[in-house]
């Protein structure tokens, strides 16, 4: 099974909404989906504190500016071939 990681930290409402865009999509195309908190990896939170929420899909990685229903769906499909 596919699995999508979003990277996350607390308090955080972009993070909130590619959750629920994340669920959505999760209706419609099987995925596990696992939220990962970067404030508990010193590596993590260096590489995305600015880019959160950031969702990897296999190689594909989305930032905040690339969420959108439409986006997540299109790389999930390409990354279930």
């Amino acid at each position: 099974m596919l699995e999508v990681t979003l990277f996350t930290k607390e308090k955080c409402l972009l993070c909130d909404e590619a959750e629920t865009i994340l669920e959505a999509v999760q209706l419609l195309h099987s995925f596990q989906l696992k939220k990962v908190d970067i404030y508990e990896d010193d590596a993590l939170l260096e590489r995305y504190q600015l880019m959160i929420p950031v969702i990897q899909i296999n190689e594909t990685c989305l930032t905040s500016n690339d969420i959108s229903f439409d986006t997540i769906e299109t790389a999930i499909e390409n990354n279930m071939v």
